[in-house]
């Protein structure tokens, strides 16, 4: 198998059509604008996608499917940090952050090709998956390190 032949992976016309209904009424950020909060979990469904997508891929190796499936596995299961049904819409951070970690693996161990092929989102999608990883990474870092000055200092 030629790994730089483009494997499309369709949803069924249901699938699609409430899809393509959920992703247009999504205003996602444009690439290159501030990011915040708000604008990276409207990518959710987008990145929750892709993840479905790679997981079914046969150019992706077992053990990253294996991390896509917790990451997706996360996403979908009622037990979260942050509930849903408590927290609302702030709930989706949990989510958010463990799909940015899951993508960020699977980003560095499977073909750039592969991983925008099956991008639906707005823009190129490892300068989506990049712009997600930062924050993350300062959301986590910053905010455990300022509650461990608060805690210690």
């Amino acid at each position: 198998m030629n790994p730089h032949v483009p494997v499309e992976i369709e949803f069924s016309a249901r699938e699609q059509r409430l899809y393509d209904r959920v992703r247009s009424r999504l205003k996602t950020p444009e690439p290159g604008a501030a990011t915040g909060v708000w604008d990276l979990m409207l990518l959710l469904p987008d990145l929750t996608t892709l993840l479905f997508r790679l997981l079914r891929d046969p150019r992706v190796a077992p053990g990253d499917k294996a991390i896509a499936l917790l990451g997706i596995g996360y996403v979908l299961s009622p037990i979260d940090i942050l509930p849903e049904f408590l927290f609302g819409p702030l709930g989706l951070i949990d989510d958010l952050l463990v799909v940015s970690a899951t993508l960020s693996r699977l980003v560095n161990h499977v073909h750039p090709d592969i991983v925008r092929s099956h991008w639906s989102g707005q823009g190129d999608a490892l300068e989506t998956l990049q712009r997600l990883a930062g924050w993350s990474e300062d959301q986590f870092t910053g905010r455990l390190r300022r509650a461990f000055r608060g805690l210690f200092g």
